[in-house]
């Protein structure tokens, strides 16, 4: 399969798991055409390889992502504000809705735009050196608040988001928001390490866990469990699931087979 190309992102592939990290020095400053090409990759994810089941993504460079690149900032008008508007949320939610999981590995600075990157994502491994932050009141405009609320708690997104102040990665884990942190040489290899136990799992399978996670997050507990009945309606009949049950009766590995994943409803 060939892979499309990216002036601005840096792919790769193993089986079962797609990498994508972000390519513009010195510090992943996001501008138009890389939000352009991250909705691309994370909306045809399938075009990397054969058998994607997770993605993980990363930032090379000294920092993940230090934010919107500024000189947009400067040329914002109230004309031309909708539509770059668009173009970076379509972005972020092209992440959130990847039909795999999506893993992000953070070092160094993940400020605005990049802490909304991360945030979009299933879940975040970061660096001792990390540093989450919305500095957005400093440079006079709004966002990245409503995706820092998915990591903490009210109070302390309020805090973060008035104050502009960063939190760094140790206070992320306290909180909930990060699942590991490594030293940043360790970041990579913990990243793929969560993706590679993700990845055993059976491919349709872990699309329609993504999409039941993606759908029940906001609601109400009762609503959000007759919700995955209703998928796991769909989804048992399946070789895939029959052979995945077969293996943990059996004690052994499952054997998935067929190419293809099931459409969704």
């Amino acid at each position: 399969m060939t892979e499309p190309h990216y002036e601005f992102l840096t792919v790769g592939y193993e089986p079962g798991i797609a990498t994508v990290a972000l390519s513009r020095g010195p510090v992943n400053a996001v501008h138009q055409p890389m939000y352009r090409e991250i909705e691309h990759f994370f909306r045809h994810v399938d075009a990397v390889g054969s058998d994607v089941r997770a993605v993980v993504l990363s930032g090379t460079g000294r920092h993940f992502c230090a934010g919107n690149d500024l000189d947009e900032f400067s040329t914002m008008t109230a004309e031309n504000a909708p539509g770059r508007m668009r173009r970076v949320r379509a972005a972020f939610f092209a992440i959130q809705d990847c039909p795999v999981p999506v893993i992000a590995a953070v070092h160094g600075s993940a400020l605005g735009t990049g802490l909304a990157i991360a945030a979009s994502a299933d879940l975040v491994v970061a660096a001792t050196n990390a540093r989450f932050g919305v500095p957005e009141v400093s440079v006079g405009v709004m966002g990245a608040a409503a995706h820092l609320s998915r990591m903490v708690p009210q109070p302390v997104a309020r805090w973060a988001y008035f104050s502009a102040e960063p939190i760094p990665a140790a206070e992320m884990y306290r909180l909930g928001a990060v699942v590991a942190v490594t030293e940043p040489d360790d970041l990579l290899d913990e990243a793929l390490h969560r993706a590679r136990l993700i990845a055993r799992h059976g491919p349709t399978t872990l699309r329609f866990a993504k999409h039941a996670m993606n759908e029940i997050e906001f609601m109400e507990l009762q609503e959000a469990y007759r919700f995955e009945q209703s998928l796991t309606c769909e989804l048992a009949p399946l070789p895939e699931a029959r052979e995945a049950l077969a293996a943990t009766r059996a004690s052994r590995a499952p054997v998935f087979t067929g190419g293809g994943h099931y459409e969704l409803d």
